[in-house]
């Protein structure tokens, strides 16, 4: 090898194979080219999508003036100088520098040689050879075979891309779309309980599925199109009262395919993402739950509850909403989701119908750590799971009412904690103040809050174990007077384990405990068992 290096010092043409250096260049890592006019779409809608153009990554300069961190009392100075007038083999980085002082590996040196003699034979060819000196043919001779291991892998590295390349091409589903999708499948039933206010009646084992196609499209390499068509037929066991509810669970337990979401994100300026929302939109959407175990359904929790704090249920439909980063460690999420946007009967509509309007701070202090501030304000939009009170089931008949018209203030406070690769702790804390406008006016308060421990890569890298334990949202105060407010406290206790079969399959069983459903300590405390296998592609 120090032979090789003397032999490097005394001909300027290898010398210059050091500036050919580039990302593409290095063994493996990357495709040659991908040209600007192949936008690049990736799975998660939440990550902002770029083009890569090889041109951009290294530059061919045509004088040595140009890398701005070369000077002419530089050693190499007049070995690089030659190289730019006799040969034309160098190229530089795109703000205009060499970066002569970078150590670099013998891949990278064999890809450098390579590029040079592609450019000697290339003056060969056109009879311009007259420059080459036989010292400097001699060197490169001597050069190629030391290196002829390294070329040849890194010759078959690139044939094996190139091969990729080509079927990915042949192949692909669209030049600016990608296609994904995701089928969830659930066994439920209810494992213990018999009365919740009443006999519990559903108590059948069932199977359910909630199948997705994904449309993820990007026409700038900055924006997204997400368009998501649905249908499920999931129904989970009715046990008297939304607390525990399953996420995952239908609307109308259908098969029924219908066009469940549809957005548009794309930037304004440099730290603002802006997403306007047709249909179906959620808190995710516009906002982090700051929740590991939010996985929409498909993966972590189970229950709503254990998904993502309550509250966030009070905003959803169609709207727009803003994130701006203030750095990288915080960011002002602000959005605003009607319900009924596209209803024009009274009471109803973008703006006179219910609707939630959502402020939040996320503060980021390091990869491990998150931390969310919310306030949401909402109206006719109750919170989708806890007790029947907290939820306003039977707001009519409660207050002798005519009328579900009411108005929300939510605050939550969640959090993250990476204590560990593989422990994270978690939690969140809501409350609801809701005041009812029509029929027999008043307020309540609700609160809920929880306490999630999670394992990453438990038994296996691409597992998760979690266990939630916390309060349902319940009615601690009424101006209605004891007959609308929660006497007791039930407690939610849920564990799950969520197992990577594939790339493709997980399987999750898991457990929900209500230890006095419907916060009352009357009825029975119930445990649901669900088994939900997911599949991706």
């Amino acid at each position: 090898m120090q032979k090789s290096w003397k032999y490097l010092l005394a001909s300027p043409v290898v010398s210059g194979a050091t500036l050919l250096m580039s990302a593409a260049a290095w063994a493996g890592e990357a495709p040659a080219t991908i040209e600007a006019s192949e936008p690049l779409v990736v799975a998660n809608s939440d990550q902002q999508v770029e083009n890569i153009n090889q041109k951009e990554l290294i530059s061919q300069v045509t004088s040595v003036s140009q890398l701005s961190d070369v000077q002419p009392t530089d050693w190499a100075f007049q070995a690089l100088q030659s190289l730019v007038e006799r040969y034309g083999c160098i190229a530089g980085y795109p703000n205009g520098t060499y970066r002569g002082n970078r150590a670099m590996t013998r891949y990278e040196f064999a890809a450098g040689l390579n590029a040079c003699l592609d450019r000697v034979n290339e003056l060969i060819a056109t009879a311009t050879a007259d420059s080459l000196t036989k010292q400097d043919l001699a060197t490169l001779q001597k050069l190629q075979e030391d290196f002829s291991t390294e070329l040849a892998t890194l010759r078959g590295r690139v044939d094996a891309l190139e091969a990729r390349a080509s079927e990915l091409e042949a192949n692909q589903f669209s030049t600016t779309t990608k296609l994904q999708g995701q089928v969830v499948a659930v066994v439920s039933d209810v494992l213990s309980g018999d009365n919740v206010d009443g006999p519990i009646t559903d108590k059948n084992t069932t199977l359910g599925a909630r199948a997705r196609i994904e449309f993820v499209t990007s026409f700038t390499g900055q924006d997204t199109l997400f368009t998501r068509i649905q249908s499920n037929n999931i129904k989970t066991p009715d046990i008297g009262t939304p607390e525990g509810n399953l996420f995952f669970q239908g609307p109308d337990g259908t098969n029924n395919a219908v066009i469940d979401a549809l957005w548009y994100k794309f930037p304004l300026g440099k730290n603002t993402q802006v997403i306007a929302i047709a249909n179906a939109g959620a808190a995710d959407d516009v906002t982090s739950t700051v929740n590991l175990f939010d996985g929409d359904g498909g993966s972590g929790a189970l229950s709503s509850f254990g998904t993502r704090n309550p509250i966030y249920a009070q905003i959803s439909g169609s709207g727009l909403g803003v994130n701006h980063q203030f750095g990288k460690n915080l960011t002002l999420s602000l959005a605003y989701l009607a319900g009924s946007a596209n209803d024009p009967s009274a009471k109803n509509g973008l703006f006179d119908g219910k609707y939630g309007a959502l402020a939040q701070l996320t503060v980021k202090p390091s990869d491990r750590i998150s931390f969310g501030l919310t306030y949401i304000n909402s109206y006719k939009q109750p919170l989708l799971t806890g007790s029947n009170l907290a939820t306003f089931q039977n707001l009519d008949t409660n207050l002798d009412g005519n009328s579900e018209a009411f108005s929300s203030n939510s605050y939550g406070f969640q959090a993250s904690i990476g204590i560990s690769d593989k422990f994270v702790l978690g939690g969140w804390a809501g409350y609801t103040n809701s005041q009812v406008l029509t029929g027999t006016k008043g307020d309540v308060d609700i609160w809920n809050y929880a306490v999630t421990l999670g394992f990453p890569d438990l038994g296996k890298k691409g597992n998760l174990a979690g266990v939630i334990l916390g309060m349902e949202p319940r009615v601690t105060s009424s101006s209605f007077g004891s007959a609308f407010k929660d006497q007791d406290t039930s407690y939610h206790i849920e564990a799950f384990y969520q197992y990577k079969v594939s790339d493709n399959i997980t399987i999750t069983p898991g457990v929900i405990w209500l230890t006095a459903a419907d916060h009352n300590d009357n009825n029975d405390g119930v445990v649901i068992g669900a088994l939900r296998t997911t599949f991706s592609f």
